[in-house]
C-alpha cells in the first residue's frame, strides 16, 4: 500500500479507537462520534454497515462500530507495527515523516485532547495544552521523541491512573504541534475538536494583538 494523507490519518485513528481481528483480515473502529466514523470510512474509501453497541461501564453510553474486511490493509497495519489485542503492548510504528502530522491528527481525534483556561495566577494569561493518551508509556515515548526530532518541541508524559499515560504539550509547544497536525484546509479531521481548538486559537491570538497594541502605547 502507498502512504497518504488519509491514509495516516485512518493509521492514527486504528492506533486509538481501532481494532485488528485475530482472523487475520476484519478491521474495526469504535468511537462515540459518529462523524469519526463516516471520516474513517470516507478516507479508506469504505462502505459498509455501522452498528453500535453499548459501553461496559454503562448501558446509556453508546458508541458507532464499524468493521469491514480487508487482507492487504490488515497486513499493511502488521508491517508497521499495529497487532491484535494492542492496548497495552503498542510500541513504535513505522509512520514516514511526511505523514507523521496527519497519523498524530488521527491520534488526537481518537484519543487525544485539549484544553484551555484563563490562569489567574497571571493578568491576561490564557492557557492551551495538547495531550495524546495511551496505555503503552513505550509508545508515547515514541511519539514524544519522533515530535522532538521532526518538530523541535518538547512534551511531558505523566501517569493518567487506570492504567494510562498521558503525553502532554504545553501552550507554546501545543501552537507549533497544531500548526503541523492542521497543516491544510482539505484534510479530514473531527470538526467537534477543530471547533474547540479554534475557539482557543482565536482568544490567544486576540490576547498576542492586544498585548502588541499595549506595547506600541508604553
Amino acid at each position: 500500500m502507498n502512504w497518504s494523507n488519509n491514509l495516516a490519518y485512518c493509521v492514527g485513528l486504528i492506533t486509538t479507537d481501532g481494532n485488528l481481528s485475530k482472523d487475520g483480515r476484519h478491521i474495526s473502529l469504535t468511537s462515540k462520534d459518529w462523524d469519526q466514523v463516516i471520516n474513517f470510512l470516507n478516507a479508506l474509501q469504505k462502505k459498509c454497515r455501522i452498528g453500535q453497541k453499548s459501553s461496559s461501564y454503562g448501558k446509556q453510553a453508546r458508541y458507532y462500530v464499524a468493521q469491514f474486511s480487508d487482507k492487504v490493509l490488515y497486513l499493511f497495519l502488521l508491517s508497521i507495527g499495529l497487532h491484535p489485542n494492542k492496548t497495552k503492548t503498542l510500541k513504535s510504528l513505522l509512520v514516514p515523516d511526511k505523514y507523521f502530522a496527519d497519523f498524530l491528527r488521527g491520534h488526537l481525534d481518537g484519543d487525544g485532547f485539549t484544553y484551555s483556561y484563563w490562569d489567574k495566577r497571571w493578568k491576561s494569561s490564557f492557557m492551551l495544552y495538547t495531550g495524546f493518551t495511551s496505555a503503552s508509556h513505550e509508545h508515547l515515548v515514541w511519539i514524544q521523541d519522533t515530535v522532538s526530532r521532526l518538530y523541535g518541541i518538547k512534551g511531558t508524559i505523566k501517569y493518567a491512573g487506570k492504567s494510562t499515560y498521558q503525553l502532554i504539550f504545553a501552550k507554546r509547544s501545543s501552537l507549533i504541534l497544531l500548526n503541523k497536525i492542521y497543516h491544510r484546509k482539505d484534510i479530514i479531521y473531527l470538526k467537534r475538536k477543530r471547533f474547540k481548538i479554534e475557539q482557543s486559537l482565536s482568544i490567544i491570538q486576540k490576547q498576542a494583538g492586544m498585548l502588541k497594541l499595549a506595547d506600541r502605547h508604553a
